[in-house]
């Protein structure tokens, strides 16, 4: 009686304790359910040789004492076999099934409570792994980026998993709902960078943690640096605020570099979906080496086909829309089409901006020399 005693003691002890994790609450259902096993054999054994039952007689016995169900189709009936069915329910029945039964409650508790606060070890594999978030705007940014993954076919069902610190009382509902996971951590601690599984990601992003100082590209490197350490830059896409880092990092073997451009989290969709697109895009946002500009240009039914050599051609630009004489804009247009336009818009080199009447003169050199050939 002693060592039950001690045995309560201590699983108050533990069940009461502020330090108890997940961990600790299994092993005291484990421990539990042992002991409970423990005495039902016992009682078991005692039955056949107290009551000369038959095995099967005994089991159920004890199972309907367990569970306090005592249907009285068998029983014991010596004082020595009665004793033990006595214990065997007080001990047992009452006492240890209470605390398994608070155990498992408690673990299912604790459990829900890591996986709210982001301490769960998911164990993922093949996920898309986010690290850090905006300094502005996260839940309307991540909402808006992990929609833009899903519009993906081939990312429509994949796992995604945020590693950060800013989510401390749990994930928003939007994000939930989007079927997200959230590790609380740093990625700059390799232990929090294990138990997000990056070794077993498929797709690996690095936000920055400030899109408006450069100070955040040092943690950006950082965290580069564990990730190229880890064999994981070929799969690893990383925001980047000043252009001059730009080169450390790419020395890192990381995939792809970017500018974050908060508005358009479908730059980084781009870059997993189709590597390099994300690079064209990224031009259109600045003047840095491309750029699409708008200019004036008179067209009559010419075939867009046409258009686009003529540009092309020249050394100018490629054209990527027109404007109609309404003003409506119309993007990547069939080859045959007949362009009824007022103006091209063109993408062009910053270096290399063509003036109105280079694009005007190419247009009407082109389709001259086409006229002549015709006459």
């Amino acid at each position: 009686m002693n060592k039950v005693t001690r045995f309560i003691h201590h699983h108050r002890r533990v069940r009461h304790a502020v330090y108890q994790t997940d961990t600790n609450i299994r092993r005291s259902v484990i421990r539990s359910a042992l002991l409970l096993l423990g005495f039902a054999a016992v009682h078991v054994t005692a039955m056949v040789w107290l009551e000369d039952m038959a095995l099967w007689h005994a089991i159920w016995l004890t199972m309907t004492t367990l569970t306090t169900v005592g249907y009285g189709d068998v029983s014991a009936s010596t004082p020595a076999g009665q004793a033990a069915t006595m214990l065997l329910m007080f001990i047992c029945g009452i006492t240890l099934m209470t605390f398994l039964i608070s155990d498992y409650v408690d673990f299912r508790i604790a459990r829900r409570e890591r996986i709210r606060t982001g301490h769960w070890d998911w164990n993922m594999a093949d996920h898309i792994l986010i690290i850090n978030s905006p300094k502005y705007n996260r839940e309307a940014y991540f909402q808006r980026m992990i929609m833009q993954i899903r519009e993906s076919d081939e990312y429509r069902d994949t796992p995604i998993q945020l590693l950060n610190e800013d989510f401390p009382d749990g994930l928003p509902d939007s994000l939930r709902q989007l079927g997200v996971v959230h590790t609380t951590g740093l990625a700059s601690r390799p232990e929090d960078l294990k138990r997000a599984g990056a070794e077993r990601a498929s797709h690996i992003v690095v936000l920055a943690r400030d899109e408006y100082s450069a100070d955040s590209d040092s943690y950006t490197f950082d965290i580069a640096y564990r990730l190229f350490e880890l064999h994981l830059g070929h799969l690893t896409i990383v925001e980047c605020v000043e252009d001059s880092n730009r080169p450390r990092l790419r020395n890192l073997q990381i995939k792809t570099v970017l500018r974050p451009i908060r508005s358009y989290p479908e730059i980084i969709v781009r870059a997993m979906v189709a590597p390099g697109v994300e690079l064209v895009i990224e031009d259109m946002f600045t003047h840095a080496d491309d750029h699409p500009v708008r200019f004036p240009v008179w067209l009559e039914g010419e075939r867009w086909a046409d258009v686009v050599n003529a540009v092309v051609q020249a050394n100018l630009g490629t054209p990527l829309a027109y404007v109609t004489k309404d003003g409506e804009v119309v993007t990547h247009p069939d080859g045959d089409h007949h362009v009824h336009a007022q103006s091209l818009i063109i993408l062009v080199h910053t270096e290399k901006t063509p003036t109105i009447r280079d694009v005007q003169r190419a247009i009407e050199v082109h389709f001259n020399i086409h006229a002549a050939k015709l006459d």
